[in-house]
């Protein structure tokens, strides 16, 4: 089952596109602006709090060489600005900027787009637009931030269920909570190793970089898991207690399972967006609820299979559940509101779908976890039925004459009368399904975490200049003459319903600028008998554009483009683009 899971979790992390939670919501300048003088800096701004790193900005030349420029640093706005100093002069031409942040909860996110200094040109730059991960490195860090999931609910709800429901010594619990402990140990540092390479989109051999640790370490994400690891140490010793014959102490155990739930609410949803400090407590008592109740069940399934537990010890789990569910929904639904924002991200976005799937995951958790109470209700019953039948028996003198009672040794302490078998197997299967679709749970959840917010993405959306969308086609055409082939390199902005600028450069044979007597842009939306619409271009001296052409439907039109090179000679090329 477990690693079914982790099968799942792996495809999904190596497949999904990437998905970081700081969006990109205005540029200076703005993408496909044309400037009259080059700018002395770049800013970008988002829609929360990033991480800048050392290769924040790259910014290429119309020829694709990199320029030097200053080190990355937040703008005068604040942590949810990036900005970087250009160099002094730039020449005339089209400049790309691709670009790479961390957003507030540790996801990398990245992007490009263009300017020009004085006119366009044609730029031989290229920017990958793959994923912002590498897709081996985020498949093991998915994986490891799993498994750090799973190993910290184990041991937080084993060590509660000993501490409050007080089972019968069970040496399977103790081997239980040795297990949980030092997986959490390994899933963190796998964690530490692989920050680095997440945040740089290199492979997993970026961790033996010699800078890379020191660079994780300076970081709020690496800071957590050096806390977490902190906690763990501190932890080991609770442990000893705890499992030992000295009994430790109760609000150390809180404070240690309260302090491991923050470092996780510090790196994830929480820790950016609105109402951060409700936010965060939230997530951690939310963690907090899943660790009690889904590592409960695991401690009280293995305790079921090795061990005589006592009606008490499973009333009191049975109790503890019970606050663990109240908690989680109360939490849940809260979250569920901050993180979608409205009714139509719950369908309308990854992240509702997802959100979608966990809520029916919970509902068949749910529906194991009545079936389990019942027949914990069963056990009790026929535990203390057997319990009186003992006494009766004990009650009943010996024949007249018979052998002298021996005295009865004494009932050690959690010992119980013989098991009622049915019910007791029953209770098991119950708990193991409840086991199963938990961690189905915790994967999901794992994906969640990784996954835009539905109220992230609405606010992109909103606060996106009109530019974001700018298109550009490259045209090819040849007339078939001596000299008569080159490019239209032609950039339509925003690229949506409504008034557009639309710029056209005609490049020659040699690549550079060529003068053509006559250029003509329209555009016909065949599904909707819509056109021809012509662009009204002008010459503009260098390049042929119009500022107020309207399009007023979406959908896919038809852009022909139709180029006279001479009085006699001329050609049309069509070519598909997407107005929204």
């Amino acid at each position: 089952m477990l690693l079914g899971t982790l099968l799942v979790l792996f495809l999904l992390g190596g497949t999904a596109p990437a998905s970081a939670h700081a969006a990109l919501s205005a540029t200076d300048p703005e993408d496909g602006a044309v400037l009259k003088s080059a700018p002395r800096d770049l800013t970008l701004s988002f829609t929360e709090s990033v991480g800048l790193l050392d290769d924040s900005f790259r910014v290429l030349d119309p020829e694709g060489r990199r320029l030097r420029t200053g080190e990355p640093e937040h703008g005068s706005d604040g942590g949810d600005t990036a900005r970087v100093t250009l160099p002094g002069k730039l020449a005339e031409g089209t400049y790309t900027v691709a670009w790479r942040v961390v957003s507030a909860d540790s996801h990398p996110v990245s992007g490009a787009f263009t300017f020009s200094v004085g006119k366009p040109s044609l730029t031989t730059a290229t920017v990958d637009t793959g994923p912002a991960e590498d897709p081996a490195t985020k498949s093991l860090y998915n994986i490891a931030r799993y498994l750090a999931y799973l190993a910290a609910a184990l041991l937080i709800g084993a060590a509660t269920f000993m501490a409050v429901c007080r089972p019968p010594d069970a040496p399977v619990l103790r081997k239980l909570l040795r297990a949980a402990w030092w997986t959490l140990l390994a899933a963190t540092l796998a964690l530490l190793m692989l920050r680095a390479p997440y945040e740089t989109g290199e492979g997993p051999l970026g961790a033996l970089s010699a800078d890379a640790l020191t660079r994780t370490v300076s970081s709020r994400p690496g800071a957590v898991l050096l806390a977490r690891l902190g906690l763990l140490a501190v932890a080991a010793v609770y442990l000893v207690r705890l499992t030992g014959r000295r009994k430790p102490y109760g609000w150390a155990g809180a404070a240690l399972a309260v302090g491991l739930a923050v470092t996780w609410a510090a790196g994830e949803h929480a820790s950016a967006g609105i109402q951060v400090p409700v936010a965060m407590t939230s997530s951690a008592l939310h963690l907090l609820a899943t660790a009690v109740w889904m590592g409960g069940l695991a401690a009280l399934l293995a305790t079921l299979t090795r061990a005589h537990l006592t009606p008490a010890t499973v009333t009191r789990f049975s109790r503890l559940a019970f606050a663990s569910v109240t908690v989680l929904v109360v939490t849940g639904v809260y979250q569920s509101w901050r993180g979608l924002g409205s009714w139509d991200a719950l369908t309308g976005t990854t992240y509702g779908r997802l959100l979608v799937l966990k809520l029916v995951a919970v509902a068949l958790l749910l529906a194991a976890a009545a079936v389990s109470r019942r027949w914990t209700a069963r056990l009790a019953t026929a535990d203390v039925a057997a319990v009186v039948e003992e006494k009766e028996r004990e009650r009943v003198p010996e024949p007249v004459g018979g052998p002298p009672a021996l005295p009865e040794a004494p009932r050690a302490e959690g010992d119980v009368p013989p098991p009622a078998d049915p019910q007791r197997r029953a209770l098991r299967r119950s708990v193991l399904a409840e086991v199963a679709v938990g961690a189905a749970v915790l994967a999901v959840t794992t994906v969640l975490t990784s996954t835009l917010p539905g109220r992230a993405q609405a606010e992109a959306a909103a606060q996106a200049p009109a530019v974001i969308g700018a298109s550009v086609t490259v045209v090819p055409f040849d007339v078939g003459t001596p000299g008569g082939r080159g490019k239209v390199q032609i950039t339509l902005d925003p690229g949506r319903i409504g008034d557009n600028s639309l710029e056209a450069i005609v490049f020659g044979p040699d690549g550079g600028v060529a003068t053509v007597p006559e250029l003509r842009v329209s555009f016909t939306l065949p599904a909707k008998d819509v056109g021809p619409i012509d662009a009204g271009l002008a010459d503009k001296g260098g390049y042929w554009g119009n500022s107020f052409l309207s399009l007023p439907l979406a959908g896919k039109w038809e852009m022909k483009v139709t180029v006279r090179t001479s009085e006699v000679d001329q050609v049309s090329e069509t070519r598909t683009v997407t107005i929204r």
